[in-house]
């Protein structure tokens, strides 16, 4: 018989892992291959969050979904406080030998969550900490404070940037035991430069207006501040300017309701000037297949996926001089890093690319060597299989 949950009886026999995130999608996109190998490796695997629209693709692939209706990505204390009571409800039903919290929210609620209701184990994955050294005191220390907090409630740290790994161990005094580096991953069998034919890229430039001769430069991520594509807006306008030959693509969707959504004015500029934007996309393979350069101008990354995804497709990259870019792109080699919050700078990157095919040609085959080395998904999920068996023991 099915509790309130919608899942069957636990079994006995595999242990029962729950991944917990904000949203569907990221259970889907971002960690699902995990996800399925873990299932794979004999667990009973239920995805956490706020039910969406891919619920249905983690059905498709034997992944059961819980729904945690208050969760969102807005900063609302009481929609807060509302989903962490939710969350040990469901906890409670749920009853899970292992659970695994991804992101921000569900990082701080979800293990203390965990610790409340006796969760067996408990591991978070740190993303990326939402504050820098770099960053004012006023910022940084309430993030450095609620995980340090979140921390005690949880049996391990997997951590995918080696600088974060420093902060946890030597500024918010997390022993080093319970910190482990897990790095960040793709599919790399999926994105292959020779998994897109000639003819997928020529169909996509010409849907995007992309005359012959033109370099595609383009961008993956959420229409806000946070993600730089003002600084890239900027720099398309100036070498729109300067009479250079680039085209730029920005594949996301836009965010209206986020405090840092970028400015509708500058959007509509942008178009009037040539810049094309997709809204989200699905088709990432056949997007990065029809690109010359990707860029990135983000003001805080983890490990970005988007980066390696790029990387893997055999594009050189034009990326902030900050954490998480810095362990995709190797300065001058598969890529050049410029500083934070500087349209010059990148716009003087992006140009020496465009001008030149031997760089864009050199870039990009160091950079499917790189990510062949250091970007296969496979080494994190061996991790963290090993993790859960250290742990369970």
């Amino acid at each position: 018989m099915k509790g309130s949950t919608g899942l069957p009886p636990k079994d006995r026999s595999r242990p029962r892992l729950v991944h917990l995130t904000t949203t569907d999608m990221s259970l889907d996109w971002l960690i699902g291959p995990q996800l399925r190998a873990f299932a794979d490796a004999g667990y009973e695997v239920i995805g956490m969050s706020a039910a969406g629209t891919h619920v249905a693709n983690l059905a498709a692939t034997g992944i059961a979904h819980v729904d945690v209706p208050a969760f969102t990505r807005s900063s609302n204390p009481l929609q807060d406080v509302r989903a962490f009571g939710q969350l040990l409800r469901l906890l409670r039903q749920v009853r899970p030998d292992l659970l695994h919290t991804h992101n921000p929210k569900p990082g701080i609620l979800g293990r203390i969550a965990g610790w409340l209701v006796r969760v067996p184990v408990v591991v978070n994955t740190q993303h990326g900490l939402y504050a820098q050294p770099s960053d004012r005191w006023q910022r940084r220390w309430p993030v450095y404070a609620a995980e340090r907090i979140a921390a005690v409630f949880s049996d391990a740290e997997l951590v995918q940037n080696p600088e974060d790994v420093a902060t946890l161990v030597k500024v918010l005094h997390i022993p080093a035991k319970r910190v482990h580096l897990l790095g960040n991953g793709i599919d790399l069998t999926r994105f292959d430069p020779a998994s897109a034919s000639a003819e997928t890229r020529s169909r996509l430039r010409g849907e995007w207006g992309i005359e012959d001769g033109q370099i595609v430069c383009a961008t993956v991520g959420r229409l806000v501040r946070e993600k730089g594509i003002a600084e890239i807006l900027d720099a398309a306008h100036e070498l729109r300017a300067s009479g250079s030959s680039a085209r730029f693509v920005i594949i996301g969707p836009s965010e209206p309701g986020k405090s840092d959504a970028v400015d509708e004015a500058l959007i509509e500029r942008a178009r009037a000037e040539g810049v094309v934007f997709t809204g989200q996309r699905t088709d990432m393979v056949e997007c990065y297949s029809a690109m010359d350069v990707f860029v990135t101008a983000s003001w805080r990354e983890g490990f970005p996926r988007a980066a390696m995804e790029a990387a893997a497709m055999g594009l050189p990259t034009v990326a902030t001089d900050i954490r998480g870019n810095r362990q995709v792109i190797d300065d001058g080699v598969t890529g050049t890093l410029v500083p934070v919050r500087d349209p010059a700078a990148l716009a003087l990157a992006i140009g020496a690319l465009v001008d030149s095919a031997e760089l864009r040609t050199s870039q990009g085959e160091a950079a499917v060597a790189r990510a062949a080395t250091d970007f296969d998904q496979q080494r994190q999920i061996d991790i963290t299989l090993a993790q859960y068996r250290a742990l369970a023991r």
